[in-house]
């Protein structure tokens, strides 16, 4: 009996430094994560109420809602993704010298003021979801991962709503039509 204790407390003096190696160094009680929930992340300040996507049956639709900042910096929104299409672009709705409303990708993406709000909606700030792989239908919803400044993500689920306006142009990057 004697050896196997000794054993016993051997190996727990042997793998105690090994095991504290993979411990962390946060305080007791408390739990790390990882850092796109950290508490010190843009995505930990940032929430989005009504979020909500374009029934689409093919070719292109985007993303609405308002991304609210709860935290006392600016919050950059840099891209966007989703697993229901090919390409994902932050847009602005501008008016041309003729007068017609076209999107286009918006330069630095969104910045979410301190404390502050910004609204995506149809015919202003919205998410461009390009090359849909299939139809997105009304009732269904779609999970839109957010890409922020610090590198930091998060996910909102959209609910997919029909909606006939804001009967903008795509504008590409380069100015073309």
């Amino acid at each position: 009996m004697r050896k196997t204790t000794l054993s016993a407390a051997l190996l727990c003096g042997l793998l105690a430094p090994a095991l504290a190696a993979c411990g962390n160094d946060d305080p007791p009680g408390t739990t790390s994560s990882s850092p796109s929930a950290s508490a010190t992340t843009q995505a930990a300040a940032l929430s989005v109420t009504d979020p909500w996507v374009k029934a689409a049956g093919s070719g292109m639709t985007a993303a609405f809602g308002t991304l609210s900042n709860s935290s006392d910096q600016d919050i950059d929104v840099v891209s966007a993704s989703t697993p229901v299409n090919a390409m994902t672009e932050l847009h602005e709705t501008v008016e041309n010298a003729d007068g017609s409303m076209a999107m286009r990708p918006k330069k630095g993406g969104f910045v979410i003021p301190a404390g502050g709000k910004v609204s995506l909606v149809p015919g202003g700030d919205h998410i461009m979801m390009m090359d849909l792989e299939g139809p997105v239908a009304a009732g269904t919803t779609v999970t839109i991962t957010l890409t922020l400044g610090d590198g930091s993500t998060t996910e909102v689920e959209a609910t997919v709503k029909p909606f006939e306006g804001a009967d903008e142009k795509y504008q590409p990057s380069d100015g073309s039509s």
